[in-house]
């Protein structure tokens, strides 16, 4: 079940640089052994979205514990109205599981994740701690409305990543922060 607002999406277009700078924001959250989060933004047309920046959080209202992360609406706002002023849209996000916990969605992922029709949702393995990390490693979940309005996330079995991930080396993203950081002026 899809609509004029958010159509039916069978291709991302998620560049390398785009993984790279998620897995580098990523780590320094997993250095201190807790889960990281970037979101993408990005533009959709047809049935294609393509990641166009990557969005760093800052400041308390993200929490980040080895095992939960948790980020307040206030700042989910904040990343529409950039999104806006871009004029782009939220079309995926990654964040990290610590060692041994795997790409799955946990329960947590599964309750209280984004609820968009087509939203891209991956997590990657080891608190994006491993620099041979790929996104071919990453566990990639996509949001499917159902006709009861509950709709659920179900992860992409390897081949279908394999066609619906792509993953060019050749696109530059750019890459931003959202949120108050103490440590900056």
């Amino acid at each position: 079940m899809t609509s004029p607002m958010f159509p039916a999406i069978d291709t991302w277009i998620l560049p390398q640089a785009a993984v790279a700078a998620s897995l580098e924001e990523m780590a320094i959250d997993g250095r201190a052994g807790n889960e990281g989060i970037v979101l993408w933004l990005g533009r959709r047309e047809g049935r294609v979205a393509e990641v166009t920046h990557v969005v760093r959080l800052r400041g308390p209202l993200v929490a980040k514990a080895p095992d939960l992360l948790t980020v307040d609406s206030v700042l989910f706002a904040d990343v529409a109205d950039l999104a806006f002023e871009l004029g782009v849209r939220l079309v995926g996000q990654v964040h990290s599981h610590g060692p041994f916990a795997g790409v799955r969605f946990s329960r947590t992922d599964h309750t209280y994740g984004l609820r968009v029709p087509s939203y891209l949702s991956a997590v990657a393995p080891d608190y994006a701690l491993n620099p041979d990390t790929q996104a071919i490693d990453f566990g990639f979940h996509v949001f499917e409305p159902s006709t009861d309005a509950a709709g659920c996330y179900r992860l992409l079995n390897t081949d279908e990543v394999r066609t619906r991930i792509l993953t060019p080396a050749d696109r530059v993203v750019q890459v931003l922060s959202v949120g108050e950081d103490p440590c900056e002026p």
